[in-house]
Order: structure tokens, then C-alpha cells, then sequence
């Protein structure tokens, strides 16, 4: 049976099927915006089902719909054993999209307006997000996680994590800081899981559906087949598949409808016997 509980920085005990805020204000970062209505209750449904780990960040929104202030309005006072994850280092360009990084002197900032946005004086986990939406650049992160560890020193941090790195980055930053968690890309560097699952690293892809099974690194037959075996929807078998993958790993499947929210968590309750991850795993 999957084990349902991940232990964050040794400390905190959070359900492994949490949530991403991404498309709570948007559908994409090129918009239009979501119903700010709708999204605060996703959240607190999100919660009433059993989330304890939310991921966002403060360039989750454009035009006025912020997915920080969206949590804050629905669960605010919040839950002692809620874990609210945010990354920094993403800064929108032009057209809204985060396509610019910010400098170590602006991450202090970023933080700031995170504990600001979502009501907090503390920040349960941040991650330094680095590169573009592409892959790992490989480029030095230790000046900026530096600044982060410093932060996490003053008491406003209390684990942190790197996404979008690869093993030579989270290496930089584990000789820096203690690393709590990795956010990649779930279609990354494969290599990266067995490492953070031997430190005891959380392991919480982006995109864990794959933006969609014609992206997922499981072909839609395979889902299908699974699925149909199961009476389940390709998704949840996705969502069971990733949970089954490693006890380290975190999914944070996101999504601005209700009908959404409650179908991926049901897959909560999908036990993956050994013919379905070998009829998976191909």
C-alpha cells in the first residue's frame, strides 16, 4: 500500500497529494484570468478533502487575480498542520509571462511580498525556482540560495528548496543549506528522485500530469488500459502511478474546477497493484 504522508525537513507531516495554485488565477500565464470566486472555493474544498500542502507563487496571476491572495481570502486563519509551499526567482516580463530571473539583491524582496500576499510571518517552504521553462541551465545558484539560507537564518524561511535544477545545482545548495525539497519538471532528470530519496529530500514534480497525457511520460494507451481495469480516469491512474513511483515524491496536481479538484484527489484512494505499474511502466 502507497504510504499517503511525506515528513518535510524531518519536521512536518504533510499528505503526499497535495495541490498546485498555478491555474487558480489563470489558465496559462498568458491568461485571460479565472472567476477569483471559484478559485477560493477550490481552495477551501482542497482542504476539506484532506490537502495539508499547497504550492504557489507570487507570479501565479496577471491582472488583477493573484493566486497568493486567493489562498489567503479562503483559508485564512489557516489550519496549524497547513504547509504552504511558494518559489521565488521567476519575474513576469512584458506580457505577464515569467520569463526573466530575478538577482540575488531582489529575492529578499520577493519574500517579503510572499509573507505579505499570503498573510504569513513565516514561509513554510521556498523554493528557488532557476531557468527559464526549459531544462536545468546548469549556471551557479549558490549567490542566490545564499541569500535564501540567510533568510532562512532571520527566521522568515523554514525549509528550502531548488526546482528546475540539476544534481550538480542541488549539490551547491545542500553545501550551502540543508534542502528540504526539489521541484522539477516531472519529465526531468530521472537520476535526481533515488538521490533525494536516499537524503530524505521531497521530490515534487511540476506539470505531474505532464500539462496533459500527450506530454505525460506515460503514453495514453497505457493509462487507458490501466484505467479502464480500474474504473478510474486516466488522470487519477497518473496521479496513483507518480504517487507509487517513490515515497519521496509529492504530487501537486492543480486545477480551477471543483469537478477537477475532487477527481484528482480520489486517486487518493487508488491502490496500483503490481500488474497495473507493470502494464504502466511498459
Amino acid at each position: 500500500m502507497t504510504i499517503k504522508t511525506f515528513s518535510l525537513g524531518g519536521e512536518l507531516t504533510i499528505n503526499r497529494l497535495g495541490f498546485g495554485a498555478m491555474r487558480l488565477a489563470m489558465g496559462t500565464f498568458a491568461g485571460p484570468t479565472r472567476d477569483p470566486e471559484t478559485g477560493v472555493a477550490v481552495l477551501r474544498r482542497a482542504v476539506e478533502l484532506g490537502v495539508n500542502h499547497i504550492d504557489t507563487a507570487g507570479f501565479y496571476g496577471r491582472d488583477g487575480v493573484w493566486a497568493n491572495e486567493l489562498i489567503r481570502t479562503a483559508l485564512v486563519p489557516y489550519r496549524d498542520d497547513l504547509v504552504i509551499a511558494t518559489k521565488v526567482g521567476p519575474l513576469p516580463g512584458p506580457n505577464g509571462v515569467p520569463s526573466r530571473q530575478a538577482t540575488a539583491d531582489q529575492l529578499r524582496g520577493l519574500v517579503e511580498t510572499d509573507l505579505r500576499s499570503l498573510g504569513l510571518n513565516r514561509l513554510d517552504l521556498v523554493y528557488l525556482r532557476v531557468g527559464g521553462m526549459t531544462g536545468p541551465g546548469g549556471e551557479s545558484i549558490a549567490e542566490r540560495f545564499a541569500v535564501l539560507a540567510e533568510l532562512r537564518a532571520e527566521g522568515l524561511i523554514r525549509h528550502l528548496g531548488v526546482s528546475n535544477v540539476d544534481a550538480a545545482q542541488l549539490a551547491e545548495a545542500r553545501g550551502i543549506a540543508p534542502v528540504a525539497a526539489v521541484q522539477n519538471r516531472h519529465t526531468g532528470d530521472p537520476g535526481l528522485l533515488p538521490a533525494c530519496e536516499e537524503a530524505g529530500i521531497a521530490y515534487a514534480p511540476y506539470f505531474p500530469l505532464g500539462g496533459g497525457v500527450g506530454s505525460s511520460p506515460l503514453d495514453a494507451e497505457r493509462l487507458g488500459k490501466v484505467a479502464a481495469r480500474l474504473g478510474a480516469t486516466t488522470a487519477q491512474v497518473a496521479i496513483a502511478w507518480l504517487l507509487a513511483e517513490s515515497p519521496s515524491v509529492l504530487a501537486i496536481p492543480g486545477t480551477g474546477s471543483l469537478d477537477h479538484l475532487e477527481e484528482n484527489l480520489a486517486a487518493n484512494d487508488l491502490d496500483l497493484r503490481d500488474e497495473d505499474l507493470s502494464d504502466l511502466r511498459g
